[in-house]
């Protein structure tokens, strides 16, 4: 019997990602935490499946030529598994370029923009004394998170979902939509409102969202924890061999 999917993993936006993907395409899989604020995606057992040291990242025993397969990079996690599991990500070439362009659009502006503006409005007013150093920077990420809602806003005007049917593009986008951590109105975005209901309404969806709740950790808290995660987290640089 073929082993489960290893899922290294811990409950952030990426991280959520691939644990709704797994539950929405029956995939059988295990939870290999990395808890990124202790630093355990610096070790070498992390460092051999995820190269750039950030999860979520995964090993598939049974790849495609009946060997194990390790990937890393969400996009291209979600990529294998909708292949894998022949849902959510379409064969027909048209289809799958249409969900292709809105899961690069999430993990090259979504995220990274909206995880900016959870480092500055967030994390950065406890590490950094006089805030009007920050502004700048809250200013800057909150507004263009502003504007890629109102990019799904539009997009989702005329269609229930970012490429047509329900796929991996919906799974990569949906975690990165907290409003309340990114200073943003849903309000504001009726379109983008109702879908963020439609999509967290899947049963798959909120197990994969609620998997390892209880490892979180507030990183903007006060104390020497939250202080050596912070300095854990914001402060890399390349490491040497």
């Amino acid at each position: 019997m073929t082993r489960p999917i290893e899922l290294w993993y811990w409950p952030t936006p990426n991280g959520w990602k691939v644990s709704i993907a797994l539950e929405e395409m029956g995939l059988a899989y295990e939870v290999k935490p990395v808890n990124i604020g202790a630093g355990e995606q610096f070790t070498p057992a992390f460092q051999a499946i995820s190269p750039n040291g950030r999860m979520p990242a995964i090993v598939d025993p049974d790849g495609p030529d009946g060997q194990p397969i390790s990937l890393f990079e969400s996009g291209a996690i979600l990529q294998y598994l909708g292949a894998k599991s022949g849902r959510f990500y379409p064969a027909d070439p048209r289809a799958k370029a249409e969900v292709d362009q809105w899961l690069f659009w999430q993990v090259g502006g979504l995220g990274p923009m909206a995880g900016q503006t959870h480092h500055f409005r967030q994390y950065a007013p406890a590490m950094i004394l006089d805030q009007r150093q920050i502004a700048y920077g809250v200013r800057r990420y909150t507004d263009e998170t502003h504007r890629l809602y109102g990019v799904m806003d539009r997009r989702l005007a005329d269609r229930d979902h970012l490429a047509g049917d329900y796929s991996i593009a919906d799974m990569a986008a949906w975690p990165w939509i907290l409003p309340a951590l990114q200073g943003q109105d849903l309000e504001e975005f009726p379109n983008l409102k109702a879908w963020v209901a439609r999509v967290g309404d899947r049963p798959a969806v909120r197990k994969g969202r609620a998997l390892g709740e209880d490892l979180r950790r507030n990183l903007a808290a006060s104390g020497t924890q939250a202080e050596a995660a912070r300095r854990m987290l914001f402060g890399q640089r390349a490491r040497k061999e």
